[in-house]
């Protein structure tokens, strides 16, 4: 994602950093201490109100960053966001990269392309949170997550997908096992392997892809970390 001339601005101050699941990453209303950038794994965005009711609205994972509000010009967490699949990647703190945008207009362009492209996600998301059918949704959370690793092993549970997607986990385990009979996915304890990625994709329908099309259109090609 980040050029030769921009990484040159942050670079020195990047830490390289270990991150298990479900380590906390931004809590809301407390400042933003550090950005991430994944090189494996994927962090979880997650509305919470008053009354801790919880749904994902957004993932990252080796295509972005976390701290889109220090980008935007704020320096507090509106979201909650920790990591959903445990990975590696590297930080830099809160200043010094506020500094980089300010004092780079080519940084700051990047990055703006960057939180551009994750508005559009959180926007879709909301789409197939209010009109998509359960199966629709998981679908389509199934090949988020697989674009952002790089096996066809993604560690869940039905628990965690239902706060995820904000359903009941009966919901969830009724969906999941639909997928297995029709061949799309196999399950064990923890763990579901994606066998079948087109047929996911035909159940997702336009739910899925118009994010991941519009982030390659904002950077050119198909960006990493």
């Amino acid at each position: 994602m980040i050029p030769l001339d921009c990484w040159d601005l942050i670079g020195p101050h990047l830490e390289s950093v270990q991150l298990k699941e479900r380590q906390v990453i931004e809590v809301p209303h407390k400042p933003i201490t550090h950005s991430y950038f994944l090189e494996s794994g994927v962090a979880s965005v997650v509305a919470v109100d008053s009354e801790d009711h919880r749904i994902e609205v957004g993932v990252i994972g080796f295509e972005g960053m976390t701290g889109v509000p220090l980008i935007m010009g704020d320096d507090r967490a509106q979201h909650s966001t920790y990591m959903q699949i445990g990975g590696a990647g590297h930080r830099i703190a809160q200043e010094p990269l506020c500094q980089a945008i300010a004092g780079s207009e080519a940084m700051r362009a990047l990055m703006l392309k960057w939180a551009q492209g994750f508005m559009i996600q959180t926007a879709h998301t909301a789409l197939a949170n209010g009109r998509a059918k359960l199966e629709q949704r998981l679908a389509r959370w199934l090949l988020m997550a697989h674009d952002r690793l790089t096996t066809n092993a993604v560690p869940l549970t039905h628990e965690f997908l239902a706060v995820m997607l904000g359903v009941r986990r009966a919901g969830v385990t009724v969906a999941i096992h639909s997928f297995e009979r029709r061949g799309f996915v196999t399950t064990r304890r923890g763990q579901l392997t994606m066998v079948d990625r087109a047929g996911i994709e035909q159940v997702a329908g336009s739910f899925y892809g118009t994010p991941e099309a519009e982030l390659k259109r904002l950077f050119g090609h198909a960006t990493q970390g």
